[in-house]
């Protein structure tokens, strides 16, 4: 499945930044999303994921001040986000398989967020 993200940019500390998943075709079928990041010289982290079961789980650094969700009429996948710090800064990634494999599953290019100070 082709994934394609958007909604990355400059942020201001304190902000908020939605970002936005899109597929070309159904996500209806797609067991599992996510969203990961990865800022130069750090590991790659997942931010947030949404379950085959609805369940959400987020990555300690971003719980509390973020949101994930899918949209099935939209092929669309979100992540909300508020509060944003400068280590938010990263490339963010979407992601689209199983439950138990995740990051095995699609990836898309990304959408660079830049945090200002």
């Amino acid at each position: 499945v082709r994934l394609v993200e958007s909604g990355g940019g400059l942020v201001q500390a304190g902000g908020s930044l939605r970002l936005s998943c899109t597929t070309f075709g159904s996500i209806v079928s797609i067991p599992a999303m996510g969203w990961y990041r990865q800022a130069p010289g750090k590991e790659r982290e997942l931010v947030a994921r949404i379950n085959s079961d609805h369940s959400t789980a987020y990555a300690d650094s971003v719980k509390g001040r973020s949101t994930i969700s899918r949209d099935n009429a939209k092929n669309t996948l979100y992540l909300q986000m508020n509060s944003v710090r400068p280590e938010d800064a990263a490339m963010y990634y979407c992601v689209a398989g199983f439950d138990d494999e995740l990051s095995r599953g699609s990836w898309g290019q990304g959408t660079q967020v830049t945090v200002s100070s």
